[in-house]
């Protein structure tokens, strides 16, 4: 497919926007299967139309490589703490490298122990979380993942930064369709989301944030500067204390107020962290789940109005494959000058 262009966006088809990122962040100093992995990922989230994680993360990334806050040349260290867990230092590289030696790891073990879980620390921003569970869930496990990433969030009552984000994704395999992923961010909305909107000058609903004085905001960039509101209020902030257990005291990652931003070039490497559980429902559900997931869905896609998670991720990914990707054409010319 060759990109088409109006006066706003360029059309590019997955594989031409693949190429484009690949070469952004090799031009970068990453190395090419660093930006092989990278790419495949952040296009994936373009196609399923969650563009904060997708190339609107290309100039942050690539300015990263190239100041050294990432290194685009890291290898990851897998270490086998037991029969049904591993710890993967991303060596301050970013995270993608590592999360996929992770899933390798995590259906190796399940199969043999039925439930495996994977750290990685020394890591970066892990991107759409729905992206990874999903790849297991291909596999035929079910799995579970939480991440932090740097503040974003008070603590409830509190006025300072001290969670991040931190999503939670979850994956089942069904017997004939795609798995059903559940991805949500801790905050009213991703963070991504609002660093998109400031990319592209356009403003945010009143909800979503609050600026450095805490008051309510729709400037991205008055967002970014103050914190994000907590989904589900003081309920969304305890559970984002619990992604911070998991991912980051458990496994001896960054907190969140530790870590440095994802989105400068300046500072030192982020360090935050993944926990990623991989379970085989065959032996704990006797060989029923697939059947019994099926009941589920059914009772959900049984009433009038009633959707399952992710059924526009997949009708924008079905779009995206038909038809390509829309991209502001300022983003597109931006990668396109970073890639040379």
């Amino acid at each position: 497919m060759t990109a088409r262009s109006d006066r706003s966006s360029i059309l590019l088809s997955l594989a031409e926007a693949h190429d484009l990122v690949a070469r952004a962040l090799m031009a970068a100093g990453t190395s090419v299967l660093n930006a092989e992995s990278v790419a495949a990922a952040l296009v994936a989230a373009e196609a399923d139309g969650q563009r904060g994680h997708g190339l609107s993360r290309v100039a942050a990334y690539a300015g990263q490589a190239k100041s050294g806050k990432v290194d685009g040349k890291a290898e990851p260290e897998v270490e086998w703490v037991s029969d049904c867990a591993i710890r993967i230092d991303a060596g301050a590289g970013f995270a993608f490298p590592a999360l996929d030696k992770a899933r390798a790891g995590l259906e190796a073990m399940a199969r043999e122990t039925c439930i495996a879980v994977a750290g990685v620390y020394h890591s970066h921003h892990f991107g759409q979380a729905g992206y990874h569970v999903e790849r297991l869930a291909e596999k035929g496990l079910v799995a579970l993942m939480v991440g932090n990433s740097p503040q974003a969030m008070a603590p409830w009552g509190g006025s300072h930064g001290v969670f991040g984000t931190n999503p939670i994704a979850f994956a089942a395999p069904r017997r004939s369709e795609a798995p059903l992923v559940i991805d949500l961010s801790l905050s009213k909305v991703a963070r991504g989301k609002v660093m998109a909107a400031a990319k592209n000058g356009e403003t945010i609903p009143e909800g979503w944030a609050l600026d450095p004085q805490g008051k309510p905001t729709t400037d991205p960039d008055a967002a970014l500067a103050g914190t994000m509101i907590p989904m589900g209020d003081a309920k969304g902030a305890a559970l984002a204390m619990m992604v911070e257990i998991l991912s980051a005291s458990l496994i001896g990652a960054n907190h969140a107020f530790e870590a440095s931003s994802f989105f400068s070039a300046e500072g030192p490497p982020p360090g935050v962290g993944q926990f990623l559980l991989a379970i085989d429902p065959a032996p704990l559900s006797g060989g029923t789940f697939a059947d019994r997931l099926e009941v589920l869905v059914a009772a959900v896609e049984g009433q009038a109005g009633a959707r399952l998670p992710g059924s526009r991720r997949l009708a924008s990914r079905a779009a995206a494959i038909r038809e390509g990707v829309q991209v502001p054409s300022v983003l597109v010319d931006e990668i396109r000058a970073l890639a040379g």
